[in-house]
């Protein structure tokens, strides 16, 4: 019973979130689950405010996440930061590492639960473009989890939808139907 009260619980996340966004939300000002977001700030930077957020890119041979730290504008808010450090994240690597991110990925929507829950929506490029292969797919999704778990002690866990939707794997061998939390078995500090 739990269990059913718990996945019908993230249905209706992830129903909300959608929702928001087939209604012309950005993500940025409405929280996705039951009640009030966890911050109802918007999107925008403090002008000239900038912090330190770890982002994880791809070892050059390509068989673990290697942390990086960069600078990013201040967030105002839970929300706002999160868009911050995922358009960092979404960036380019610096010489010697890969993007884990197949060229054209977006950034759609950030949302936050009360519950500690993040939702990431991601550009269909993601999936539409993805080399395939459990390690890749695995480092794929774990960077962003990583990232948004390392930056924002808020969150505690993360969902990636792509295009607005809920699916079940990314490049058919992770499974995306529930929040994840952080790997760090996945990293290797330079």
């Amino acid at each position: 019973m739990r269990r059913r009260l718990q996945t019908s619980a993230r249905a209706w996340a992830v129903f909300a979130a959608v929702l928001t966004l087939a209604c012309g939300g950005d993500g940025t000002t409405a929280g996705a689950g039951t009640g009030p977001p966890q911050d109802a700030g918007g999107a925008a930077a403090v002008p000239g405010a900038r912090i330190g957020a770890t982002v994880y890119y791809a070892s050059g041979d390509g068989t673990s996440l290697v942390p990086v730290e960069r600078e990013v504008p201040l967030g105002d808010g839970v929300l706002a930061q999160g868009r911050q450090i995922l358009e960092a994240q979404l960036g380019e690597p610096p010489d010697g590492l890969r993007s884990v991110f197949p060229a054209g990925t977006r950034l759609r929507g950030f949302y936050v639960t009360e519950r500690g829950e993040a939702f990431v929506d991601l550009s269909a490029e993601v999936a539409a473009s993805h080399p395939g292969g459990a390690l890749t797919e695995q480092l794929t999704v774990f960077a962003i989890v990583n990232a948004v778990t390392t930056n924002l002690p808020a969150v505690e866990r993360v969902q990636i939808l792509i295009g607005g939707r809920e699916v079940d794997s990314l490049a058919g061998h992770l499974d995306l139907r529930r929040p994840l939390e952080a790997d760090p078995s996945l990293v290797r500090n330079p």
